[in-house]
């Protein structure tokens, strides 16, 4: 078996993200991460027909019950949340209860908040099944819901005890979904690593086939960028929103087009091209990240949804900091950067792509 562990570094805080193929049915993976006598397992009515039962071996004899809610980003609200906790109440959950993420990451951030909420916080545990999840919202704490007016605006910090990253949950996965999670690897290296940059351009093939060696390596390589950046800025005051290369234009294309009709890591991948265009990149380099992008099975340009339409989006990004738009830009492919200080033509030639 192929197996990688890579750490995030958080002092008493500190946890294992365990990558392997079959991680679902090692004994004890998850007990062993469960301090108190209960569990609950929060999972969502596609995820949990799949995998509900599969995860046995890990909880070992853990008592533990199941919790089911709708799948789909329109379904990341505050009345999901309210679904769990009525779940730990009717339970008796005590403040030694786990909370178990299972499922992609908009079961991952719901469970997340209701873990950080119930009883001012109880653990949790992130079992992402999605390449999304895994490489992205599974590691680093971030919890929360959507509002109509903007994404994740409603949240908390709450970092996971454990990390289990089973391989064999990416078969089930949609190839869009799969797509979705590329994203969001082509980020890592877009924003800080050319060589891995290079890697996704010679081994792209192989991922989307599925091949555990080239997954082990790109989530592997992921999770490690995402834990150093995490580890030095946990709560995002500067280095950690590099992280959000692509993001705000992407969540502003979530926000405009509707939640669900385009994939977090489509609006993504979209707003990491409008990034760059933004930036100045040079157009070979624009060229070369939409090529990657497409190879993925990507869009490499946003949804004709408007640019003034998305421009307002954005100002209730959470950069936003003195009522001025902070971007993540570029200076060169593999090198990002956060400033508030941006070429008006360029920014504008950016939205000027949702015009249609």
């Amino acid at each position: 078996m192929i197996e990688r562990t890579v750490y995030v570094d958080l002092d008493t805080r500190s946890y294992a993200i365990r990558i392997a193929a079959g991680a679902l049915g090692l004994k004890d993976a998850l007990a062993r991460h469960i301090d108190g006598p209960d569990a609950l397992v929060v999972s969502n009515d596609t995820v949990a027909p799949l995998y509900a039962g599969r995860i046995q071996p890990a909880l070992g004899s853990a008592r533990h019950e199941l919790v089911t809610i709708a799948d789909g980003e329109q379904h990341k609200n505050l009345a999901a949340v309210e679904t769990i906790i009525d779940a730990l109440v009717g339970m008796g959950a005590n403040r030694d209860t786990t909370v178990i993420a299972l499922g992609g990451g908009v079961v991952g951030d719901i469970a997340g908040f209701a873990a950080a909420s119930y009883q001012r916080g109880v653990n949790f545990i992130q079992v992402p099944t999605t390449l999304l999840a895994q490489v992205d919202s599974s590691v680093g704490g971030k919890t929360g819901v959507n509002h109509q007016a903007g994404k994740n605006l409603i949240g908390a910090f709450h970092q996971p005890v454990h990390v289990l990253i089973d391989l064999e949950t990416l078969a089930t996965l949609p190839p869009r979904e799969l797509a979705a999670g590329l994203a969001e690897v082509v980020k890592y290296g877009v924003l800080g690593d050319l060589e891995f940059f290079a890697w996704l351009e010679s081994n792209m093939a192989a991922l989307r086939a599925l091949d555990h060696a080239a997954l082990t390596e790109a989530i592997a390589r992921s999770c490690t960028a995402k834990a150093l950046v995490v580890a030095a800025d946990e709560h995002e005051r500067n280095q950690r929103a590099l992280l959000n290369l692509g993001h705000t234009f992407g969540h502003a294309i979530e926000t405009v087009a509707g939640y669900g009709a385009w994939l977090h890591g489509e609006a993504v991948a979209a707003g990491m091209v409008m990034a760059a265009v933004a930036s100045d990149l040079a157009a070979a380099d624009v060229e070369r990240l939409q090529a990657l992008l497409a190879a993925a099975g990507l869009p490499t340009a946003p949804p004709p949804v408007g640019g003034e339409n998305l421009w307002q989006a954005m100002q209730l990004d959470k950069k936003v900091l003195s009522g001025q738009v902070r971007l993540v830009l570029l200076r060169a492919l593999g090198d990002a950067y956060v400033t508030a200080d941006y070429d008006q033509g360029a920014l504008e030639r950016a939205l000027a792509m949702a015009d249609g």
